[in-house]
């Protein structure tokens, strides 16, 4: 379903729920010995001669290849529950959301924003969350990728829908700038505001939390960077690995946010998305401004109720049906009863289209036409349409070497620490330096 060929990354079918594609497994993208194996065999070391050796055991790569299919169908794109529940309405009322860059998820624990050693993210959690009642705005916070000395460093904070961000806030800092910045809505005098442009998407890549999440980001991060590098997109599209964003058996989860063309934002969630999606959100969503039904779960600013009928309306008007809607819109009932339940993340839903303009993409609210979506021979019956959904995606650049990503790796005392830990250390070092002058010259005197 959706499946594109590689060799056409700009060419779309009429028909993107065509069960004609190839299969595709998570394991071209997450091969347990791709990383043991890329070792230069001729290499004389015995990392190189384990290499080769195990190159030519077919029982080894039987085996790798086995783990990573039984991975595959527990956690990854061919499970049991994927594609089984409907999107739409999915994604709670909010109106802002805020991104704190901070390490890596391979480092993230379960619960981040509670974790004893991870000051930052835990301290603005808190402060967020004991001042959510003064601010203007229902504001979310997520934990998104961070990385020294790159466009995202460790403390960053970029915000959505104000489309800025914060260099270099510290567990210090986080008390006045919760109070400036997002209590306030005026701006945090330590660090200056830059403002950001193009369009960012989010991927939802926190394993420890759950691993279908850990399994299927890495692998859509992978191939957004991949079509971004290919499209030449880089100073227009930034993708990175963030933290629960609610609704697990929705994995592949993702958020667009861009510029529109009046100056406001729009923050579009995705559910269900493969590696293979990853080429049609490019061209669709973000180059011609169309949501891609199929796969939306809801968008920043609109309550649920909204989010079903702004779908319903843009489906009626271009005669589309997502197989049946009976079937696949959630209802309003549906939601309530999955809210109550705390399946289902809740309100928010408003249309928007990203496009290209200039050197950045942006975002109206306007319903688009999503003819390229609608099935060439009319409504699928829901059976074609599970069929197809629980496809598998086609192996793909089987001769590329794959990443291991450990998926509950827990972070060592090294990978815990933060630059202001380095400073406190420093100070105590000082200070005991400074008093064993002071006593000894105190001896001398005496």
């Amino acid at each position: 379903m959706g499946s594109h060929h590689r060799e056409d990354p700009l060419s779309y079918p009429n028909n993107i729920h065509s069960s004609s594609s190839s299969p595709i497994t998570v394991s071209d993208y997450l091969d347990p010995a791709a990383a043991f194996l890329s070792s230069d065999p001729s290499n004389n070391s015995l990392i190189g001669s384990a290499s080769s050796s195990f190159q030519n055991d077919p029982g080894f790569l039987n085996d790798a290849a086995a783990a990573a299919a039984n991975i595959d169908a527990e956690f990854g794109f061919s499970r049991p529950d994927f594609r089984q529940s409907p999107l739409v309405g999915t994604v709670q009322y909010y109106e802002r959301h805020v991104f704190l860059c901070y390490k890596n998820p391979s480092v993230w624990p379960q619960r981040i924003e509670a974790a004893e050693f991870d000051r930052l993210p835990r301290l603005l959690s808190a402060a967020v969350t004991a001042r959510k009642a003064d601010m203007k705005k229902e504001t979310r916070l997520t934990i998104c990728e961070g990385h020294d000395g790159t466009e995202t460093s460790n403390g960053d904070v970029l915000i959505f829908p104000d489309m800025v961000r914060y260099r270099r806030l510290t567990h210090f800092d986080v008390d006045t700038f919760v109070e400036e910045v997002l209590v306030k809505d005026g701006e945090w005098m330590p660090g200056t505001p830059e403002k950001l442009h193009g369009c960012y998407v989010f991927v939802c890549s926190h394993a420890s939390r759950d691993r279908r999440c850990g399994v299927c980001g890495p692998a859509i991060i992978g191939r957004f960077k991949e079509e971004i590098e290919v499209r030449g997109l880089q100073a227009r599209v930034s993708v990175s690995a963030c933290s629960h964003i609610g609704g697990h058996k929705y994995a592949g989860n993702i958020i667009i946010f861009g510029s529109s063309v009046s100056g406001g934002i729009t923050g579009h969630w995705y559910g269900y998305v493969t590696p293979d999606d990853v080429p049609i959100l490019l061209e669709q969503h973000i180059g011609r401004g169309e949501i891609v039904d199929w796969l939306w779960r809801g968008q920043m600013g609109l309550p649920v109720e909204d989010q079903i009928k702004w779908q319903e309306q843009r489906l009626q008007l271009n005669g589309n049906n997502l197989v049946d809607s009976n079937e696949v819109t959630l209802r309003k009932t549906d939601v309530e009863a999955s809210v109550a339940a705390g399946t289902v993340s809740g309100p928010d839903a408003t249309g928007g289209r990203c496009q290209e303009n200039g050197n950045s993409a942006s975002c109206s609210q306007k319903p688009v036409s999503t003819e390229n979506n609608k099935p060439k021979e009319g409504k699928l019956s829901l059976l074609e349409e599970k069929k197809s959904n629980k496809k598998l995606i086609s192996r793909r650049n089987s001769g590329k070497k794959s990443l291991v990503h450990r998926v509950c790796g827990k972070p060592t005392w090294l990978e815990s620490w933060e630059l202001e830990d380095t400073y406190a250390a420093a100070a105590v070092v000082c200070a005991v330096a400074s008093v064993a002058v002071a006593y000894k010259c105190y001896k001398q005197l005496s």
